[in-house]
């Protein structure tokens, strides 16, 4: 069980030290989040900066951040899956 804290442990830290970036189609809206599902950085273009634009924008923060979260979701999972195979668990 030891063995396995310390595997737990060190998929704990990769994802914090993973990151995970997600863009709008064109590019103009970034955001990276970590493997622990914690955002680092957003990045927005001026070009988007415009008070007319606000409903957009909005709308493109909102589908970007939920493309990054499930991206950092998926890393999560799968290098779970490292551990939880190591029990023998069902369906790992």
């Amino acid at each position: 069980m030891l063995a396995l804290a310390k595997q737990a442990k060190k998929i704990q830290k990769e994802l914090k030290d993973t990151e995970i970036e997600a863009a709008s189609s064109d590019g103009l809206v970034r955001a990276v989040f970590n493997g622990e599902q914690h955002l680092k950085s957003i990045s927005i273009d001026e070009s988007l900066l415009v008070a007319d634009n606000r409903f957009t924008l909005e709308k493109t923060l909102v589908s970007v951040m939920g493309q990054a979260i499930s991206k950092a979701q998926a890393v999560a999972a799968d290098r779970m899956k490292e551990v939880a195979g190591a029990l023998n668990l069902p369906g790992f």
